[in-house]
Formats: structure tokens, C-alpha cells, sequence
């Protein structure tokens, strides 16, 4: 794919690369901003990897909004970066970016994920509510202690009691999809059914009749069965 070095907007220490459709961060970013740009904006692109961040060794804020970056995403260690926006992206393995996150960007304190399926809100789905996003501040809130604001609110210190009490429980489940139910439905239904019988029992070529003993004796002394029968039909 072929660059154009001169789409690249510089202000100072902050370098933009808008909406160019790049799939990859190109060599020549890295070569010839790396070590200045303190604020890199990389959204709209049609990015997967940011491996390329590798030469932003001072970076200390970060936007890569409206991409294709999803779990698979590694970054190198950013120990300078206080801020990350990856909004409408790909991610919906929550802990796994978290656990990533706390590992290369120790000094984190600014992080937004709307618009990613792990970031349970209404802007991915209607059938999610406050209750569902406010499990998921607690939880991330557990894993990324540094934080100041997440999404577009701030940091509660109530929200910071909790996320340690009972963060480490507030995890979101991902149910499974329908794909995946439909399969079990059809495990289910090619399934041998349980019967009590003997596998002979069913042979249609050799049928055998079963016989065993039932541990429930009938007495009769609660029947009305034979209140409609004559004597001279007994």
C-alpha cells in the first residue's frame, strides 16, 4: 500500500493521520516522528495492528478510534502513555485487553472502549442497561487501578471502593451465539435418548421381552375403579 507522507498533519508534538483507509502504521511515521510526537491520532483508518508504535517511544496520548483492532491487539510497552481512546473497534474479550493494558501502559489514568461489544452499553446493544455498564466500570476499574476516567465519566472514589471489594466478580459474560446454540441442538438431537431398557429390548429382529421388579406395591384401597363394575361381571 502506497503512503503519502504528505497527508500527515504536524502541530508541534502532536502528529494526525486521518481517515487514510491504512491497514498498517507505515515505517516512515515511526522513522520520521517517533521520537517528538507526544500525541498521536490515528483514527478512522482501516488499522488491525499497531505494531508500528514500536518507535513512539515518548507517546503519551493515544487515539485509534474507529478502526478494526480487535483481541489479537499488542502493544509495546508505553511507559509514558496516560491516555487511550479505542472506541468503536473490534475488542470484545474485555479481560484479556485489560490484563494487556496493565501490562505495557503502567501509568494509564485515561481509557475510553465505547462502541466495542466488550463495553456493554446501549451504543452496542439496546437489550444492555446502566446496571450491565456499571458492572463493567467495576471490573475494569479491578484491573486498571490507576485510572481516572473511564469512557466519559470520572472516577468515582465510591467507584474505586467497590471496583475493590467486588471487581474482581464483576466480569461480563459473553453468552453464546446463536451459532453456537444450534449446534448443541444438534448434538442434542442426533443423541442416542436414554432408555431404561436393554439395548436388546429394541432389536426388531429379536425382540425380547423385558421383565423386572417394581418396588411400588399397589393395594387398591384408594381406587375407584371398580365403583361402575356389577357383580355378575366379576
Amino acid at each position: 500500500m502506497a503512503y503519502d507522507e504528505s497527508m500527515v498533519v504536524v502541530n508541534g508534538s502532536q502528529v494526525s493521520c486521518i481517515g487514510h483507509d491504512w491497514e498498517d502504521i507505515p515505517d516512515f511515521l515511526g522513522a520520521k516522528y517517533g521520537e517528538v510526537a507526544r500525541r498521536l491520532d490515528l483514527s478512522f483508518n482501516q488499522l488491525r495492528s499497531l505494531t508500528g508504535l514500536k518507535a513512539f517511544s515518548q507517546l503519551e496520548e493515544l487515539i485509534v478510534d474507529n478502526n478494526l483492532l480487535g483481541n489479537d491487539l499488542r502493544l509495546p510497552r508505553l511507559p509514558r502513555l496516560h491516555t487511550l481512546t479505542l472506541n468503536k473497534n473490534q475488542f470484545t474479550d474485555i479481560e484479556a485487553l485489560l490484563e494487556h493494558l496493565a501490562e505495557v501502559t503502567p501509568v494509564l489514568e485515561y481509557l475510553s472502549l465505547l462502541g466495542n461489544e466488550a463495553c456493554p452499553n446501549q451504543l452496542v446493544s439496546m437489550d444492555k442497561d446502566e446496571d450491565d455498564y456499571q458492572r463493567y466500570r467495576y471490573f475494569v476499574l479491578h484491573k486498571l487501578t490507576n485510572l481516572k476516567f473511564l469512557d466519559t465519566r470520572r472516577v468515582t472514589q465510591w467507584e474505586r471502593s467497590e471496583a475493590e471489594a467486588r471487581g474482581a466478580f464483576m466480569k461480563v459474560v459473553k453468552p453464546a451465539n446463536d451459532q453456537d446454540a444450534a449446534s448443541d441442538l444438534r448434538s442434542e438431537s442426533t443423541a442416542v435418548p436414554y432408555t431404561p431398557l436393554p439395548r436388546g429390548s429394541k432389536d426388531a429382529r429379536n425382540h425380547k421381552g423385558v421383565f423386572t421388579k417394581c418396588r411400588y406395591v399397589y393395594y387398591g384401597k384408594h381406587s375407584e375403579g371398580n365403583r361402575f363394575i356389577r357383580n355378575d361381571q366379576l
